[in-house]
Parts: structure tokens; sequence; C-alpha cells
């Protein structure tokens, strides 16, 4: 599965790709140059319960990281997983 990460003005978003099929996205919001808003994430019902939602937070996470920024979580899936996972909660905005 490849992600996508790409950003427009204050708006970006991962999304997953699968033998040229769009698996999932999750967008954000740019509020800074050191802070993004996870605001959305949607799986392609073909895609349910495979990981999607996961592999595109850990991307976002990873990209936080690379650019020394902080995440907080509104869609309910991320912040969901924030509280589960503590190998990212580095990048959450305290």
């Amino acid at each position: 599965m490849e992600v996508l990460i790409k950003e427009d003005g204050s708006k970006g978003f991962a999304m997953a790709r699968e033998n040229s099929k769009r698996a999932g996205i999750m967008t954000y919001s740019i509020t800074s140059p050191e802070l993004i808003i996870i605001d959305h994430t949607e799986v392609e019902p073909a895609f349910e319960g495979k990981g999607v939602g996961k592999v595109l937070l850990y991307k976002i996470v990873e990209m936080a990281r690379e650019k020394n920024i902080k995440i907080i979580p509104l869609c309910p899936y991320a912040a969901s997983m924030f509280k589960k996972l503590d190998d990212i909660k580095d990048v959450l905005k305290a």
C-alpha cells in the first residue's frame, strides 16, 4: 500500500492507494508551521478492517516528526488512536 501526503495552503491530506485504487484518506488543517489538526478519516468500504486508518495516521505522525510539529486529533478515529497508542503520543499537542 502506498501513502501520499499532499498539502495545499492551509489544508493537507494523506491518501492510501492499493493497486491504483483509493483505500482511504485522512485530512488535516495546518494552523501554523508548528501545528496541524487531523479533522477527518475516511476508509473505502472495500478496505475496511484492513488497518488503512492506522497506516494513514502513522504516515502523518512520521511527517509531523520530520517537521517537528504537533497534532491535535479532532477526528474521532484519530483521537481514539492517540489514546490507545503510546508510540505516537510524542507528537500530540498537550
